[in-house]
This record gives C-alpha cells, sequence and structure tokens, in this order.
C-alpha cells in the first residue's frame, strides 16, 4: 500500500512540474520617465522658435504690399510636436439682387437686395523639428491660405469691370533652415490680376 501511495505521489508532481528547459518569462522593463524615451535614452528639451512668415504681392519688379506674420513655434527633437495656428480675417458682405413683385398693385417687378458674408483673411498653421545630430537647422512644416478682396479689372477686361473679386492662395510646404536664415519658398503669378505672391520664412532661436 505505501508502494502504491509513493507511486501516486510522485506521479501528480511529474505531471504539476513545467517541463524541462522552460524558463520564467523575463521581467519587463520598467516604464519611462519624463523626459526619456523608450530605449532609455533622454528626450531633447524642445526649442522655441521665432518664426517670421512675410507674404509679399508684386507688380512687375515693383512691390505692392507685404504682409509680415509672427508666430511663436515649439520645436520638437522627437517627432513631430504642437503645431502653432494663426487666423486672422475678417467677414466681407457681399450684396445679392433679386426682383420681387412691387407693392403697387401694377404687376411690376423691383429690385431687392440682401446680403451675405464670406470669409477673407489670412491662415497660416506651423510646426517644426530638429535632429541633435545636426545642430542648428530645422524642419518647419507651413501651410499657408490667404485670400482677399479687391476691385481689380481682369486683363483684356471682364463680364462684370469694377465688381469685387475675391482672390484664393494656398500653400503648404516644408523648409529647412539654418537659425537665423531667411529662404523664399513659394513664388506664384495671379492668372487674372498678374500680380506674383511670394513667400518668404525665417526662423530664430528665442534668447
Amino acid at each position: 500500500m505505501k508502494i502504491r501511495f509513493a507511486a501516486g505521489i510522485a506521479l501528480i508532481a511529474a505531471l504539476l512540474a513545467p517541463p524541462l528547459g522552460a524558463q520564467e518569462p523575463a521581467p519587463l522593463p520598467p516604464p519611462p520617465q519624463a523626459g526619456q524615451a523608450a530605449g532609455g535614452r533622454k528626450l531633447p528639451a524642445p526649442v522655441p522658435l521665432k518664426v517670421t512668415v512675410v507674404l509679399s504681392r508684386y507688380q512687375g519688379e515693383k512691390r505692392v504690399s507685404s504682409m509680415p506674420y509672427i508666430l511663436g513655434v515649439m520645436a520638437s527633437g522627437w517627432g513631430p510636436g504642437p503645431k502653432t495656428t494663426l487666423r486672422m480675417g475678417v467677414n466681407v458682405p457681399v450684396a445679392q439682387t433679386m426682383f420681387g413683385p412691387g407693392g403697387s398693385g401694377d404687376g411690376k417687378s423691383v429690385p431687392m437686395s440682401s446680403y451675405t458674408y464670406r470669409d477673407v483673411g489670412t491662415n497660416i498653421d506651423c510646426g517644426a523639428t530638429f535632429d541633435e545630430a545636426v545642430p542648428g537647422i530645422f524642419q518647419l512644416a507651413v501651410t499657408v491660405s490667404d485670400s482677399s478682396v479687391g476691385l481689380d479689372t481682369p486683363k483684356g477686361g471682364g463680364p462684370a469691370p469694377n465688381m469685387p473679386s475675391f482672390r484664393n492662395f494656398n500653400s503648404a510646404f516644408t523648409a529647412l533652415l539654418r537659425e537665423g536664415q531667411t529662404m523664399q519658398y513659394t513664388s506664384a503669378t495671379d492668372p487674372v490680376t498678374g500680380e506674383v505672391m511670394k513667400i518668404d520664412v525665417t526662423a530664430a532661436v528665442m534668447k
């Protein structure tokens, strides 16, 4: 009886024992602390930049307008950082004329005016990154949307002279700049007025 009891205990122990070669799983690495990457490497501190975006219009060689916009942007050294946005504009009333019956009862139509509003202005989005291995160089992702209203008569005349025209300009580009460097990244000609729109970008580290 004792022999059978001992054999039963040995069989149960063999079933419960882990297979040969089995090892306990390795403990998980501790979670990264604030200011550290997943591999334990210390994250670079963000760099504050003063980004200047200048929108200029030219008629031939003559500059007819220049609008500078200054944005504070935090450049990230570990991937895309927060974007800085700028929204500046005005709601412009646009008259609409319709004809309806007059109040005299003679059946004649009379003009009636109503107004709708259209947004006109400038929108700029900008984000910046840098690489610690290449100090002093910043990569800027810039998106510019500009709309304006004017009374320009198209070249060669048009179907509605002296009526307001709405101009739209959109551009998205990546600028690679050294600290303090200014470069022109966009130049486009308005097909109606012949004006040339140019965009200059400057990046400077805030001291």
